[in-house]
């Protein structure tokens, strides 16, 4: 065998394991201490950062903001229409008008003490509808067989419209006063035409006023007057 001269070999002994990790925890505690002391809070440091970890842990994190939902939860209700007023109502027969005849007027015929000889027609609106009295009324007593005439400078500038409730006239003469007249009769029984928008056309149902039980008396002389607004132009006074 060989000897081996030189430097003589020192036993160097290994720490200890358990040493070795109270010497490493020794410097993590030097470190966290001058951590703490730097930012001045201390040990409160950790026991904040635990209080933050358990919220977290109960709340299960910070709680976010839903967005708010851009469809309505219901639908909206319908708004009612607007009520409107209703239009006012016309006036009763505004606008249309008839013809004045013997279904839709009330009709009279009277004799009158002055002018002389004369009667008196009048004719009452009963119906609905504003009606007109066109010309003059045709006249006939009982079966006689010629038209007596209308007096023409009695003609109105306009025809007579009556409203319902309205009244129109007609003057008639009997007989001359002077006795000129001819064929003098007394009438029973008056029938009374009326005419259409044309000179003696049909203008509908004819009246048959009450006359006197006497009668009437007449003769050629018999005229009539256009239809009247008041009574007193149909008598010419």
């Amino acid at each position: 065998m060989h000897a081996f001269h030189g430097t003589p070999l020192v036993r160097t002994s290994r720490p200890h394991p358990l040493r070795r990790f109270a010497g490493v925890a020794a410097a993590s505690l030097f470190v966290l201490s001058l951590t703490a002391c730097q930012d001045g809070t201390g040990l409160k440091d950790g026991g904040a950062a635990s209080a933050s970890g358990s919220a977290a842990e109960v709340t299960g994190g910070p709680a976010t903001t839903a967005a708010p939902s851009t469809a309505p939860t219901s639908a909206p209700a319908t708004a009612p229409a607007p009520k409107t007023s209703a239009a006012p109502s016309a006036p009763s027969g505004a606008g249309e008008r008839v013809l004045c005849n013997g279904s839709t007027t009330r009709v009279t015929a009277q004799p009158v003490s002055r002018p002389l000889n004369h009667m008196l027609i009048t004719v009452k609106n009963i119906g609905s509808k504003t009606c007109d009295l066109t010309y003059h009324p045709v006249l006939r007593f009982d079966e006689m067989q010629w038209v007596p005439a209308a007096r023409p400078e009695t003609r109105p500038q306009a025809v007579v419209s009556l409203a319902p409730g309205e009244e129109g006239y007609a003057g008639v003469l009997l007989s001359a006063a002077d006795g000129s007249g001819e064929g003098g009769t007394t009438g029973h029984r008056l029938t009374i035409a009326f005419q259409g928008r044309t000179p003696l056309s049909d203008g509908g149902a004819s009246a048959t006023p009450d006359l006197p039980a006497a009668g009437v008396a007449y003769d050629s002389s018999l005229t009539v007057t256009y239809w009247q607004r008041g009574s007193a132009d149909a008598l010419g006074s």
